[in-house]
């Protein structure tokens, strides 16, 4: 188990949550367990999907789970039962903030043609060599 691998306790938690197997018959090679351990580690580390450490799983099954239960809807819906039981249990303070920051543009941003060679004067004023 690496570093930031799911703990047993993690794992008791998150597998109830996982979508049943489709497919009945032969099991599969890989367990789900180490896919997604291997998901987490490319997410948490940002590195190439081809650069996921080999003992998670082959890079390619775990980018196609990956991105099949991300069009399926299925980590949406895992994060909003993970985050109700957080909520249920108290874990999670629901404070709101509100920001009133200001945006404001470049002073060359307001009004400015949109061809340089239509100015008027360049914006550097008129100059003359003598």
């Amino acid at each position: 188990m690496g570093r930031g691998d799911l703990t047993d306790e993690e794992w008791a938690v998150l597998e109830p949550l996982l979508p049943k197997e489709r497919k009945p018959g032969r099991p599969p090679v890989r367990p789900r367990r180490g896919l997604i351990d291997g998901i987490r580690f490319r997410v948490r580390t940002g590195v190439p999907w081809g650069d996921v450490p080999i003992e998670y799983g082959p890079w390619g099954r775990i980018y196609d789970l990956f991105r099949r239960w991300q069009r399926d809807g299925i980590w949406r819906r895992i994060f909003t039962r993970l985050q109700s039981l957080a909520d249920a249990k108290g874990a999670i303070t629901w404070d709101l903030s509100v920001d009133s920051t200001v945006c404001c543009a470049h002073q060359h941003a307001a009004g400015a043609r949109k061809q340089g060679d239509l100015q008027e004067e360049p914006p550097g004023g008129v100059f003359t060599e003598p």
